[in-house]
């Protein structure tokens, strides 16, 4: 597995031997599987409103009682990770998740509140799937191949929203509940193959006691705080409006044409596979370069910006779903180049905790969309003017305040002025 401290290139070449393909597809196996607790319903949703006989307030509480409690709990995940290690956290994290959906599956015998006790759950299981696995990878690689892997991971990421709509489309074929005993059929040999394929690196130094945390965050967020803000604010508002929009299209497919099942599954696919597909390239062009990075978080904020100020003056369905693929395209380019600056800002003993502050303020922006944008459905000039206001203050902020962290680390764990230092001596 990957040394810790490898500084010579014959060193480094060898150690990038071992991150095999195997390895990743695992670690990308976790956020993929994360972000099926939530796109997966979403096509469902309707389904599971008339059979429940609740409102549309109600079944969009589906989205936040899972989403909000993942927020919250996420931190204390993060303090977990740090203190016991990343594997045991994910694996235990990932049980959790596909237990909640076996409670929430046996709601189907008439029981709203059971569903939401089942949702809490999964919640909660949630914290410690895709944003542990973000400071493993973070841990496992370092300099360009980091980038790279954390762009494959944003890109499962992305994948799973992709697939999801379709496949939560082909199992509520069967029923509304089968997608909710999908999830432990599907975790357990992720978890398997978790705690025997990937090996975490042995940390080095000692680990804060508990007193300390808060300290630590406080001193980061003093010298880091501003540009770390608006890097969790941008994470943010941009899976906000992503969950919001889909939301909306799900339910405007339904009502206005009466496209259900598959093909609704497909349509919602079609932002989703954008967005996945530039995390992909995103993660492979970065190259640490901050200047690079802060460029594709202003194009794609202003990208999605532009997106939806244009969607209250579309009417037909074929361009709507075009200017929104745009929109994906835009989310693709700013969330992979958040994960590498923020997770490449500080040490690996504080990693778990500000990469799970900044996943948990995802987690939020994730909960808020649905609820929002279903309760401004029917005043679109005003949901979509002040979703493409926010995002463009969002990229106006991006780029005034979003900088070079003062400890991005390079291809061994350290700054990029020691690594050049080395070179010369070694000219």
């Amino acid at each position: 597995m990957p040394n810790m401290t490898v500084s010579s290139p014959k060193q480094k070449e060898d150690a990038s031997r071992h991150h095999s393909w195997r390895d990743i597809a695992v670690l990308s196996s976790v956020p993929l599987l994360m972000v099926l607790g939530n796109s997966m319903i979403i096509p469902a949703l309707p389904s599971i409103r008339e059979s429940l006989g609740i409102t549309s307030l109600q079944v969009s509480l589906l989205i936040t009682l899972f989403s909000v409690p993942a927020g919250i709990i996420i931190p204390l995940a993060g303090i977990l990770s740090d203190r016991f290690g990343r594997k045991k956290i994910i694996a235990i994290s990932l049980l959790l998740y596909g237990a909640g959906g076996i409670v929430a599956g046996l709601s189907a015998f008439g029981s709203y509140t059971l569903m939401l006790i089942g949702r809490i759950i999964q919640g909660i299981g949630a914290a410690g799937t895709a944003p542990i696995t973000m400071a493993l990878v973070s841990d496992l690689y370092k300099g360009n191949e980091r980038s790279q892997v954390l762009g494959m991971i944003e890109a499962a990421n992305g994948l799973g929203k992709v697939i999801s709509p379709i496949l939560g489309s082909l199992i509520a074929l069967i029923s509304w509940s089968a997608l909710f005993f999908t999830f432990p059929a599907l975790v357990v040999p992720a978890v398997i193959a978790l705690w025997w394929i990937i090996q975490e690196p042995k940390r080095e130094g000692n680990v804060p006691p508990l007193s300390q945390y808060k300290d630590h965050v406080i001193k980061t967020f003093r010298r880091q705080g501003k540009w770390l803000s608006v890097a969790f604010l941008s994470g943010a508002v941009t899976l906000f409006i992503l969950f919001g929009v889909l939301f909306y299209l799900s339910d405007l497919l339904e009502k206005r044409y009466g496209i259900d099942g598959v093909i609704k599954g497909l349509i919602l696919a079609i932002p989703l596979s954008a967005m996945s597909i530039t995390s992909y390239w995103c993660g492979n062009h970065i190259d640490q370069n901050v200047k690079r990075m802060k460029h594709f978080i202003i194009t794609g904020m202003f990208t999605v910006s532009v997106v939806m100020a244009l969607v209250p003056f579309i009417t037909n369905t074929y361009l709507l779903l075009g200017v929104l693929f745009v929109g994906g395209i835009g989310s693709g380019l700013v969330l992979p180049c958040l994960n590498t600056l923020i997770t490449s800002a500080v040490n690996a003993a504080e990693r778990g905790i500000i990469t799970s502050l900044y996943n948990g303020v995802r987690f939020l922006g994730v909960a808020m969309g649905p609820p929002i944008f279903g309760a401004l459905a029917d005043s679109k000039w005003w949901l979509f003017g002040g979703s493409s206001a926010l995002t463009a203050i969002t990229g106006i902020l991006a780029a005034f305040v979003i900088h070079r962290p003062k400890r991005l680390r390079g291809t061994d764990g350290q700054s990029r002025l020691l690594i050049r230092k080395k070179r010369l001596q070694q000219v």
